[in-house]
């Protein structure tokens, strides 16, 4: 549900790319700047993964099947793994440029429409990526951060592209060109490492972030007084979804009624704190010592009740 929430953000971003491509060739062949080309060819990777962005919001959306049980949130990640290649590639093609007007350097010519052409191009990358990130943030969405977050590297980009043009009108240092080209091509490939580093991470199932750990466990505070306790909580993020499993330890007097309803109630809290979660429990008894034996666990707070009772 999410992810189909979130489709129609990426058709945006694929109008934002082809409308900001357009107004950063036209800047280039106005002005001759090979800043202003490397970062119309930084819109080409926007646009790429901006396309990327739609279908993989449309898989994600796809249903739970009988060869995906747990649906197929994870598609997200592929938006962000492929932008990450793109993103390497351009800043090869950048990184070429520069270095051939270094050594084939070429006057600049009409600089002021170039500029205004180029600050209505990121203005419009602004907007889109403010839109995006807010977006992201409310469904959760992955794709849509990483997206905002490339085009907030390309409004600063393209802001220092602007002035290192502006200066060059100024001053008549064309050599600061070339050299501003090269600056873009690295900040492109920190774009692309950083991403490339949060998917891998997050495909191989990271946790949840030590904030919603941490309302997870505050749903288990209220019954620690009625003798309850709580341990080998795990959790994993993919994509827009949130995978939330842990047992739960209550006397063995208790009916199996009243632990499915207690089960029940703190999933519920769970479900309300942290949006698009699937949360798994295991109900087990206090006094059995086997409920106790887990080598393999790997306590994720400190806050989580983990001790025998007495």
């Amino acid at each position: 549900m999410t992810a189909r929430l979130a489709r129609p953000y990426a058709v945006l971003s694929i109008g934002a790319a082809l409308a900001t491509m357009g107004l950063k060739l036209g800047a280039y062949a106005i002005t001759g700047s090979v800043g202003l080309l490397s970062d119309a060819l930084e819109s080409t990777v926007n646009l790429a993964s901006a396309i990327v962005a739609f279908w993989a919001l449309s898989l994600a959306a796809t249903p739970a099947d009988s060869e995906h049980p747990f649906g197929h949130s994870k598609a997200e990640y592929f938006s962000s793994g492929l932008e990450g290649a793109f993103i390497f590639v351009a800043a090869l093609g950048i990184g070429y440029s520069a270095v051939d007007r270094l050594l084939s350097p070429r006057s600049l010519d009409q600089n002021t429409l170039g500029i205004a052409l180029a600050i209505a191009a990121t203005a419009l990358n602004g907007t889109v990526a403010w839109i995006l990130w807010r977006a992201g943030k409310k469904l959760n969405s992955i794709a849509l951060r990483a997206d905002s977050q490339h085009l907030m590297t390309d409004v600063w980009t393209s802001v220092g592209v602007v002035v290192a043009v502006a200066l060059i009108f100024i001053t008549g240092w064309e050599w600061l060109d070339p050299l501003i080209a090269l600056g873009v091509g690295f900040n492109v490939l920190w774009t692309g490492t950083h991403l490339l580093r949060e998917t891998i991470s997050s495909l191989m199932d990271q946790s949840l972030p030590p904030a919603q750990l941490q309302a997870i466990t505050s749903c288990f505070l209220p019954y620690e007084d009625q003798g309850v306790r709580f341990h080998l909580l795990q959790t994993r993020q993919a994509g827009s979804q949130s995978f939330i499993s842990f047992h739960v330890l209550v006397p063995g007097h208790w009916t199996v009624q009243r632990g499915h309803d207690l089960c029940e109630a703190i999933e519920t809290a769970i479900a309300e704190r942290i949006a698009g979660s699937r949360v798994t429990t295991h109900l087990e008894p206090l006094e059995d010592p086997k409920s106790w034996q887990h080598p393999d666990e790997f306590p994720p707070s400190a806050s989580l009740n983990r001790d025998k009772p007495n």
